[in-house]
């Protein structure tokens, strides 16, 4: 039996079931589109030998076009009643026993996943994306490539290239762990309810080697949001504090890293921020 995919009229239906109303708290705008959801996995390239780990599979759209590929799914889902429901939405639609497994769990607040997922899929809301993305990409190495939908100034923040007027610390920290790309566009109208912003999805790829170890990543990140907590700023300035409190201690560090004390914080690509940390 092949999986079949949600309806809108099946995806309000189970909303009113479920007493589920949106909620912009939870970033709850549900995609009603086939179109859009397949779009999103084939964005991903994924395959039935990969292993996804989606985020906030709310009322199971995109969750089951991702197991129509054949792929498995752990899914994550903060909220108990969606969590505990989507088995059931999984087993109607033709998906067959083991396939899905739901962690009913605050995202940014996971610590291990069932299925040693390869892959990340999701549709995440605005005031957590960052976050959980770079929660994961900490988390779990095995996360080798995805591509999530995301209100679009989040997309173009982490695709940005240094010197771009958004390129900001969100930037820098998720190139850490390799490149990202805006992977396509997403139209308002996919939505119930249709939101206010544009969405876009954004892909990544981890680096086959680690860029450093964990002592690195975290002194490396620590100087990335003392860069950036003052745009505009010289490094010379904003970094003193991290630096023996003096302008010119800082300046002596950038110098030895090879990084000019007057440039800024955005003009900095992710391997100068790394050489400064290696000082």
């Amino acid at each position: 039996m092949p999986v079949t995919l949600l309806g809108a009229a099946e995806i309000r239906a189970l909303a009113a079931e479920l007493d589920v109303t949106p909620t912009k708290k939870l970033g709850q705008n549900f995609v009603v589109d086939a179109n859009t959801v397949r779009k999103i996995v084939t964005a991903a390239k994924v395959t039935a030998v990969d292993r996804v780990v989606e985020v906030g599979p709310g009322l199971g759209s995109l969750t089951l076009a991702i197991l129509e590929t054949g792929a498995p799914v752990t899914a994550v889902e903060i909220d108990h009643r969606l969590a505990a429901h989507l088995p059931t939405t999984a087993a109607a639609h033709g998906v067959p026993d083991g396939a899905l497994t739901v962690v009913p769990a605050d995202a940014l607040r996971v610590t291990e996943l069932p299925g040693d997922p390869n892959v990340l899929v999701a549709n995440l809301p605005y005031n957590v994306s960052v976050p959980v993305l770079l929660h994961f990409m900490e988390t779990f190495p095995g996360i080798e490539r995805g591509v999530v939908m995301v209100q679009a100034e989040v997309a173009e923040r982490l695709a940005a290239p240094p010197g771009s007027k958004i390129y900001g610390a969100p930037s820098v920290k998720a190139a850490w762990y390799g490149p990202w790309r805006l992977a396509g566009t997403v139209s308002r109208q996919v939505f119930w309810p249709v939101p206010n912003v544009d969405s876009l999805l954004v892909g990544f790829e981890r680096d086959a080697t680690p860029r450093g170890s964990e002592e690195l990543r975290r002194r490396t990140f620590q100087i990335v949001d003392a860069a950036f907590q003052q745009r505009r700023k010289m490094l010379r300035q904003a970094l003193s504090g991290l630096f023996g409190g003096s302008s010119g201690t800082a300046s002596a560090v950038l110098e030895q890293a090879g990084v000019p004390p007057t440039a800024r914080g955005e003009d900095l690509t992710i391997e100068d921020y790394v050489r400064i940390a290696r000082v």
